[in-house]
Order: C-alpha cells, then structure tokens, then sequence
C-alpha cells in the first residue's frame, strides 16, 4: 500500500523548481495537495495540471497573508498531515558579498526562508497535532540547502536564513517530540531550478540535480518519518 496515498499535504512555492516537482509527484501518488505560489496564473495553470490538488495565491514572506493562507490550505484538505516549506528566496538578485548587499535583500531572505515557514508552521500547528494524534502522519519539512553549513562567499543573505531554518527545525523537533509532529530539515542538493539559475546563470546544467529526482528523494523521506503499524517513527536517513 502507497504510503502516500490520502495524505493531506501543504507545499510552498509549488509552481516552479522542486516545489513543482513535489506537486506533480504527491499528486500521481494519490495524496490530496494543496500549494501555495505566488502569481494567480502560474497557480491556476498547475491546478489544472494536477487534478485534485488546490491552488492558492499567496505570498510566505507577507505576515498578512499567513493566516487566510493557512485557513485555505486547512480548509481545502479538511486537516493537514505534512507541510512542506519550499518557498526561497535568494536575497539579492545576484551574489553579493555581504558588504555590499542591501539591507532590504537580507530581510526578504530571512521574512521568505525563515519567518514565513515559522509562521505558517506555528498557524497549522494544532491542525498537525490532531493529526498526530489520530495515528496519522504529522511532519514539517524544511528545505534547506549546504550553504547553511557551509559559509560560501557571497551567498551571505540566502547561507545566513537558511543556517537559521536549520536550526530552528531542531530545536522545533525537539520540542514537538512529546506532541507526535516531526519537524525535518533536509537539503536537496544543487538542483537545476529557476533559483540556481539566478544565483549561477553560467552553471553547467548538465551536473545539476534534476527537480523530479530531488522531489522523489523528499518524499522518501516523509515515508520514512511517517509512524508505522506498531505506532512508531521511522527514521528519514536523508534528514540534515
């Protein structure tokens, strides 16, 4: 039996690069999706490519737009077992060092990368843990990348939020860890997306990891963390 099939899913950014790839293949795996984009067309148009999932327009980095955010995605799925927080943004519209990048470039960065997925976990939170409780599964996935190891010259703005979103998702899952919600940092690796192309237009695309391949490698790991017949978690190898 596909353990996917009939979860509740949230994902963020789901209309360009990995976020669209984890639509389209939760969606053919029988999960009941709901995602979030910015850009009404680009919304509507992935709608109707995957039936049965549900498009909202809505900006992560907006604290405004969180709630009714939240209120559709719960709304839309009757409940929520697994949230993904895809959406990034790089900062600056090309590599900066960290003198030389804008103020407002930094906050985009941390309100899109690290605000926007805390407030929208933090706004479904009691609808994952009635999840948890009902046996299902209940798991935050954050998307975080090497440079939240890694200090990379030049990517301060976009290295910095996301060294904080890794952090945060520890703490986050130890603090949940009585409530049944796992919460998951995981880096998918250098990805041909939209996002690398801005950050690196002369890469060889050739070396970079295919969209489909990383979705695929995601859900895998929800699979893994998803609770099992004798009630406990599994253990998602790929977690950073």
């Amino acid at each position: 039996m596909n353990p996917i099939t009939g979860l509740r899913v949230a994902v963020t950014g789901g209309t360009s690069g990995l976020g669209l790839a984890l639509v389209r293949a939760l969606s053919a795996r029988g999960a009941r999706v709901a995602f979030v984009a910015r850009g009404c067309e680009r919304v509507e148009r992935v709608a109707a490519e995957c039936p049965g999932s549900h498009g909202i327009t809505g900006d992560v980095s907006l604290q405004n737009e969180i709630y009714p955010m939240a209120v559709q995605i719960l709304g839309a799925l009757g409940g929520l077992d697994v949230l993904i927080n895809n959406a990034s943004d790089l900062g600056p519209a090309s590599l900066r060092l960290l003198g030389d990048t804008d103020c407002e470039d930094v906050e985009r960065a941390l309100a899109t990368n690290l605000l926007g997925p805390f407030r929208l976990t933090k706004a479904v939170l009691g609808a994952l843990s009635a999840a948890a409780r009902d046996g299902r599964g209940a798991i935050v996935v954050n998307l975080s990348s090497d440079a939240a190891i890694t200090p990379y010259p030049m990517w301060g703005a976009y290295g910095t939020s996301k060294a904080a979103l890794r952090h945060m998702s520890a703490i986050w899952d130890a603090e949940l860890d009585g409530q049944g919600v796992r919460v998951l940092s995981l880096d998918p690796g250098d990805m041909d997306t939209p996002l690398h192309a801005q950050a690196m237009p002369d890469a060889d695309r050739t070396t970079l990891k295919r969209p489909e391949v990383a979705a695929l490698e995601v859900i895998a790991a929800i699979e893994a963390a998803l609770p099992v017949a004798d009630g406990r978690a599994g253990d998602p190898a790929v977690a950073q």
